[in-house]
């Protein structure tokens, strides 16, 4: 499968939600297959917190494939041969696109905490610009799950003409309490870090050692990325081999994967990003701008499937379904599927199997 990474840069302001201007500013971005001569066969996919444009195949000398691999590609569910595939790195990640860290025009220095705080809205309103360069004025799907499912709704709502299908996934229509307050350990760790000062490290000062705080935070995340029943499954209540169970730091399995896994990420993940794509999620709600949630949701034209995961501790699948019974009773074209699954939050990047076949199916209408 042909990778493409690119980078498009935009001198024209990007006119934020909060009122500020990101000007200038640069988006990264990754395509797959081929587009078609009257460029009816886009299909957008939106990454979630710590993913990428990275979304499908491997780069030369690297195996790890990209977050999305088992559901994008050749005679996949979303089918590289049949669509051209657009993937970008949302304004404020570190993997690409303008960021906290990047250089706070005309200087040289980075924003650090003078950059703006980003919104949902924001980060689809700099991909419009981008597909507007692009030539692409219209799309046959927008797909994400998680913050990419807030994306997607963001899309249907606030440019009901750019898509024919939206499909998210395991997301909501606002971020509720719950999820702040996880969010809020992250937040805070980073924060309270000695090392994060104040955001005045130095650019990757975290890629050798990683950062405390980020790692402690993202503990926090990833326990709400799964479920009770997926980690008894994964680890139950073993401990590792050569701790001792009476040494006051000796570990069960369950708290070295944690341990492994997040102290990686906070090698590969800036913390300033992190905090305002937090941001960002935390302040996601689908009416802001609208007279209600119901008059923001009737805008939609889009026909609309909407994905949830019975196990899901960090979305609830009551919050879709709400979506699904609004849009139904405007009688807009709309499914919702609750998927039975004991892996959580994260089963729309694991349990791919248990749907795909729908997003093929909705695809091929």
């Amino acid at each position: 499968m042909l990778i493409n990474t690119k980078i498009a840069n935009f001198t024209s302001p990007l006119y934020l939600e909060s009122g500020r201007i990101l000007e200038p500013y640069q988006i990264a971005y990754e395509t797959y297959g081929k587009l078609n001569s009257d460029k009816s066969n886009v299909i957008v996919i939106c990454h979630a917190l710590s993913g990428s444009h990275h979304v499908a195949g491997t780069y030369p000398n690297d195996r790890k494939a990209g977050w999305w691999d088992g559901l994008i590609g050749s005679g996949k569910a979303v089918d590289t041969d049949r669509y051209f595939v657009i993937c970008t790195n949302v304004i404020g990640s570190c993997f690409g696109s303008t960021s906290p860290m990047s250089d706070y025009y005309p200087s040289h220095e980075p924003y650090r905490l003078k950059f703006p705080v980003i919104t949902i809205k924001d980060m689809i309103r700099a991909q419009k610009q981008l597909f507007s360069q692009l030539g692409i004025h219209h799309v046959k799907a927008i797909i994400g799950g998680s913050m990419g499912g807030m994306q997607a709704l963001q899309f249907g709502v606030d440019y009901p003409n750019f898509a024919d299908h939206i499909i998210a996934l395991a997301t909501t229509y606002a971020t509720r309490a719950w999820t702040i307050a996880f969010n809020k350990v992250a937040i805070e760790a980073i924060r309270r870090d000695p090392r994060f000062k104040n955001g005045n490290y130095a650019p990757n000062a975290f890629k050798e050692h990683g950062m405390d705080g980020l790692a402690i935070g993202r503990i926090a995340g990833h326990i709400s990325y799964l479920s009770p029943f997926s980690m008894d499954d994964k680890f139950g209540d073993n401990y590792v081999n050569n701790d001792g169970l009476f040494e006051l730091f000796g570990r069960y399995e369950v708290e070295r994967y944690m341990e492994y896994n997040t102290t990686n990420f906070s090698k590969n993940f800036d913390p300033m990003s992190y905090l305002y794509i937090v941001k960002a999620i935390n302040t996601f709600n689908l009416s802001r701008g609208y007279d209600s949630l119901y008059d923001a949701v009737s805008r939609i034209k889009a026909d609309t499937t909407l994905i949830s995961f019975s196990s899901d501790y960090l979305f609830f699948p009551s919050e879709m379904e709400h979506i699904y019974k609004m849009m139904s009773r405007q009688r807009q074209k709309c499914s919702y599927h609750e998927i039975d699954s004991q892996y959580g939050h994260d089963a729309f990047l694991v349990e791919l199997y248990k749907f795909d076949y729908i997003i093929k199916e909705k695809l091929d209408d």
